[in-house]
């Protein structure tokens, strides 16, 4: 059964998303490894079978209308260097464009960190659910503790509406079993 949202590419100056498919394991899980230390606030894969389960989870989301899945690629070596989707799709009516998604799930190697692919990528992202989704909200969250993502996120013109306290499960090493808080932003359509 196709899903109904097409999972477009699309390009900028530093990054091209393109729709996650299967065949994207072994760049994915490349990318994973190249610097696990970076990630202090998110669980990625890091064997072959964990991400191809990784791939098939996000991609089943897609299936049922859950997640767009992409992975990125930086234009300058074409490797595959990361992943991010728009999750927490919200439309008043299954039929209709949603409303609000969140931008979300979004990961880059550690030596893509801090070079401008993440930003582009959310713009590229941001400028499809205003344009073609014309959606009027999107959503932004991390771990509370997270200042890095905190101020990339402010970067980006979203505004922070507060901390929701025990909002999801943590995703820190360690802290299994534990709720984290959430740093909540958003930018909307009048924006």
């Amino acid at each position: 059964m196709p899903a109904s949202y097409e999972i477009p590419t699309l390009a900028g100056q530093l990054v091209r998303l393109e729709p996650m498919t299967i065949n994207h394991v072994d760049g994915l899980l490349q990318a994973a490894n190249e610097d696990r230390s970076t990630y202090l606030y998110t669980q990625i894969p890091h064997s072959s079978d964990d991400m191809a389960a990784y791939v098939t989870d996000l991609l089943d989301q897609w299936e049922i209308d859950e997640a767009i899945p992409f992975i990125q690629v930086a234009l300058e070596s074409g490797c595959v260097v990361g992943a991010t989707r728009f999750m927490t799709i919200r439309s008043v009516a299954a039929t209709e464009l949603p409303f609000a998604v969140e931008i979300g799930g979004t990961w880059l190697s550690g030596s893509m960190q801090r070079t401008g692919i993440n930003t582009e990528a959310k713009l590229l992202l941001l400028d499809y659910a205003f344009t073609t989704l014309k959606v009027t909200r999107v959503d932004l969250k991390t771990d509370a503790r997270n200042d890095r993502s905190r101020a990339a996120i402010l970067r980006l013109g979203a505004t922070f509406e507060g901390v929701l306290r025990s909002f999801q499960p943590s995703m820190v090493s360690g802290e299994e079993g534990h709720f984290r808080d959430t740093a909540m932003y958003s930018i909307v359509s009048d924006e």
